[in-house]
């Protein structure tokens, strides 16, 4: 096997642009490119390395996290050369049958599965995600990089405060945040804009969390918090937030769930979708859903708006932030390893070593996807309202979202 392993090599240093080793399980190494290697792989068994060449990317991924491969240099290094390369051509056909079969087993059509699902990832508890987002908000979502910003702190207040002015949120309206994690809108809304927000949340160990975060803080009667599925709509407010939502709708439910948004909002008001979307029509990667959000998938942005558009949602303004995820993946990876210790004395069976390796491909491979250059996946802001907007006295440019 390891006599045809240089061909390979050579073509994957050619394509990725990168310089790099290979140790294979009887210790021979196999150089790829020129140059100071950035990584080094270890392959420790024969199966590991049969893994890769069956189902590529796939392949050595699960082979890392069981400790089959070891990873020496350059993580992002490894991912981006990955990336750029298409490691996976040979074995697009073999994961998109996976894919599919993940789909039929873990998709959010039913509302219980959905749950289920938003559990095993946004459930992992709050001791645990305070240790790597920003404090306190604890925003889970792409930030947003103005000019000079350094810390990951003020770019999730600015890009809250980005929000809010779109959608141009008074005092004593009623919001409504889908997917409010652990309520940095509902709170920042409330001390900017004076706003009275309701979350709703799927995720239980999130709603008892921000349910005791809002009596503490004496906020009980301006901002609540409910446990439902994204779809179950008990009212219609002023404004609709939706912030890292829509990609966990599901293969089959965006339909579904742009619906609810469309219902949640009175008529004449403003709302906000900000998603991770494709451009153009492809599957969501194998690795993240099978790995990190189950019966997640990733839309298109033109997908997305037709959808809205069905539902007698008019487009206001579509920006796409994509440059200002690589930068929030960053200072969130960075974090993870800093605090890696302490996350795993929370829990050490839970937070192994298998864990971390998953969540550092997940937060360093989507910091390298989102700074890649022929990327396809983006971060897109729509502002829409219900029904026309030109009674509503809505300002002709967008001079007032800058305003200040």
């Amino acid at each position: 096997m390891e006599l045809s392993l240089q061909p390979i090599i050579d073509d994957i240093a050619g394509r990725g642009g990168a310089s790099f080793e290979i140790v294979a399980p009887s210790g021979t190494v196999h150089r790829g490119g020129t140059g100071t290697p950035a990584f080094r792989l270890v392959f420790r068994s024969e199966a590991a390395l049969a893994a890769t060449l069956l189902r590529g990317h796939m392949g050595l991924l699960e082979a890392y996290f069981d400790q089959e491969v070891d990873l020496e240099g350059s993580l992002g290094a490894a991912l981006s050369a990955g990336m750029e390369a298409g490691f996976d051509v040979q074995s697009a056909a073999v994961n998109t049958v996976e894919n599919n079969l993940l789909e039929w087993r873990t998709s959010n059509r039913d509302w219980d599965r959905a749950k289920a699902n938003a559990r095993a990832h946004y459930g992992l508890g709050e001791a645990f995600y305070r240790l790597w987002l920003d404090d306190p908000l604890k925003m889970y979502t792409c930030a947003y990089w103005r000019e000079g910003t350094t810390t990951l702190e003020q770019a999730q207040r600015d890009k809250i405060d980005h929000v809010c002015r779109k959608l141009r949120l008074a005092p004593g309206e009623r919001f409504v945040d889908i997917g409010c994690g652990f309520g940095g809108f509902l709170f920042r809304a409330l001390e900017t804009t004076g706003a009275l927000g309701t979350g709703v949340n799927t995720t239980t160990e999130q709603v008892q969390w921000l349910r005791g975060e809002i009596d503490r803080r004496g906020l009980a009667g301006r901002l609540q918090v409910r446990e439902a599925d994204f779809r179950d709509v008990d009212a219609q407010y002023d404004k609709v937030v939706s912030i890292g939502v829509l990609e966990h709708a599901g293969r089959d439910q965006l339909a579904e769930v742009i619906r609810a948004h469309a219902d949640f909002l009175k008529p004449g008001g403003l709302g906000m979708l900000h998603f991770i979307g494709h451009v153009g029509r492809r599957d969501t990667e194998l690795f993240i859903r099978k790995h990190v959000f189950p019966g997640g998938w990733i839309p298109s942005l033109a997908e997305a708006i037709v959808e809205m558009e069905r539902c007698g949602l008019e487009v206001l303004d579509v920006e796409n932030l994509r440059r200002h995820y690589a930068p929030t993946l960053d200072a969130w990876a960075g974090r993870f390893d800093r605090h890696w210790d302490r996350i795993q004395a929370l829990d050490p069976k839970r937070f192994d070593e298998r864990f971390r390796r998953i969540w550092r491909v997940y937060l360093v491979g989507c910091a390298e996807m989102f700074r890649a250059p022929h990327g396809q996946t983006h971060l897109f802001q729509v502002l829409f309202s219900k029904g026309n907007v030109d009674r509503g006295g809505f300002p002709m440019t967008r001079d007032y979202v800058y305003a200040g």
